[in-house]
Order: C-alpha cells, then sequence, then structure tokens
C-alpha cells in the first residue's frame, strides 16, 4: 500500500487531531453529562478504546514519519514534487493508516 505525503500532512494528521480533540472534549462532556450509570459506563469503555485506538496509530505513525522524514517535511514546506511523493506503507503502518480513517468517521458519527 502507499500513501501520498500530501495525504499524509494534510489529510491524515489533521483528522487524527481532530478525532484527538472530539474524543477529549466532546465524548468527555457526554460523559460529564450523563446521568444514566450504564451509559456512562459504556461511553467511558468507549472513550477507553479510542485512546488505545489512538495511541496504535500515534506510535505507527510516528515510525512512518521517522522513515519518509525528508519528504513529508519537503510537502508540509509546499515543495510541488515532494506534494505528490509517494510513500510505501508497511503493514502496521497500512492498518494504522486505515484504522485512523475509520476511527475518525466513527468519532464523527457519534459526535453528531
Amino acid at each position: 500500500m502507499t500513501v501520498s505525503t500530501r495525504d499524509v500532512v494534510y489529510d491524515l494528521i489533521s483528522k487524527l487531531h481532530a478525532t484527538e480533540r472530539l474524543v477529549d472534549s466532546t465524548l468527555q462532556g457526554r460523559i460529564v453529562r450523563c446521568t444514566d450509570k450504564d451509559e456512562t459506563a459504556r461511553l467511558e469503555e468507549l472513550k477507553i478504546e479510542f485512546e488505545l485506538e489512538i495511541s496504535m496509530i500515534r506510535m505507527n505513525l510516528e515510525h512512518l514519519i521517522q522513515r519518509y522524514s525528508r519528504q513529508l517535511e519537503d510537502a508540509s514546506q509546499g515543495c510541488q514534487q515532494s506534494n505528490s511523493a509517494s510513500l510505501t506503507l508497511d503493514t502496521h503502518e497500512a492498518v494504522a493508516i486505515e484504522s485512523a480513517r475509520v476511527l475518525y468517521r466513527r468519532v464523527q458519527e457519534l459526535a453528531t
């Protein structure tokens, strides 16, 4: 599997940050406001699940960023050639990227 540097810099990382904010604010807010004990427990478990998933994604993205630091830095600085550079992912990085996209959708659905 491959991914472009532009997708990593401008899409994936921003969605991961948005996911973290939504988990921290939206989900935590629902937990605080919830009056049903069972629902509170479910939401707390969901928050832990999301946090663990985010940790796994971050760990594998850090590996990707280390491997392709030069290309990603060039892309973040707007170098035309690097914006479309294709990065070859190892198995763990590919799983992390797919997981990040799925988690983003799940958290968005939860927030609405």
